[in-house]
């Protein structure tokens, strides 16, 4: 008696089909390569392009629509040969003592930082002005492990891919100097009434003293604290002097 075949299809195994593993994880790198390609190719393109816009700018906005306050945003974007020398030194010798020799990051005062932290005393952060300056242009203020992280990689591509020059014309450029006040021209304006060309010592100085919270502290009505700060600046900028970007 002939045998029957059996013409049902073979049960499928499962072989060659990529499990939710797989895809995830093919989904992930595809979301790794395209963040990794725009990001080096925004760090390129703010290499030669002004920087108008931060992020910070959108949330100090939205910020002041919420409050119900009158929108405000004030920003120049000035070339650093258009920019006092004095104010280069200046927030040198308050943010970033050793912003021309290092790479990005200052690793002796991020050690310094985390000791004091550890003991409970109160001291600016370790951020060197590389790290602001990413954290300006491509992030948010925030303290996450995550926001480090990024900081910290786009700190290695700036470094990367621009020269110290760029970085202090960026920095001077993008950083809050006040209430919907950006760049360090238009706090010569608001506050000194000249242009950032014509920054003294003096003024420079107090600008800079102000960086760490704007809109909190005021340069055209110092504190005794403020001008404590400013002198204290004065003297490290006599010491180090003149600081040549290359």
């Amino acid at each position: 008696m002939p045998t029957q075949k059996n013409n049902k299809p073979p049960k499928e195994t499962g072989k060659g089909k990529p499990t939710l593993l797989k895809r995830i994880t093919k989904l992930f790198l595809k979301i790794l390569l395209w963040f990794f390609i725009i990001s080096v190719g925004l760090t390129v393109l703010y290499r030669f392009v002004p920087v108008y816009y931060t992020p910070l700018m959108f949330i100090r906005l939205a910020e002041q629509a919420i409050e119900g306050k009158e929108l405000k945003l004030q920003r120049d974007w000035t070339p650093i040969e258009k920019i006092s020398p004095n104010m280069v030194q200046a927030v040198i010798a308050s943010e970033d003592n050793c912003f021309i020799g290092h790479c990005g990051f200052d690793f002796k005062g991020m050690q310094s930082a985390y000791k004091n932290n550890q003991k409970g005393k109160r001291i600016k952060g370790g951020s060197t002005i590389t790290q602001q300056t990413a954290k300006n242009v491509f992030l948010y203020p925030n303290r996450s492990y995550l926001r480090k992280g990024l900081e910290a990689y786009f700190t290695v591509l700036i470094e990367i891919f621009w020269s110290k020059e760029r970085i202090m014309e960026v920095y001077l450029n993008v950083i809050e100097t006040g209430n919907g006040v950006y760049g360090v021209e238009q706090a010569s304006q608001n506050y000194f009434h000249h242009t950032a060309a014509k920054l003294t010592k003096s003024e420079a100085a107090l600008i800079a003293v102000t960086l760490p919270n704007p809109r909190k502290f005021s340069a055209t009505k110092p504190s005794p604290y403020i001008k404590k700060r400013q002198a204290k600046i004065l003297r490290i900028m006599n010491l180090i002097g003149k600081q040549e970007l290359n």
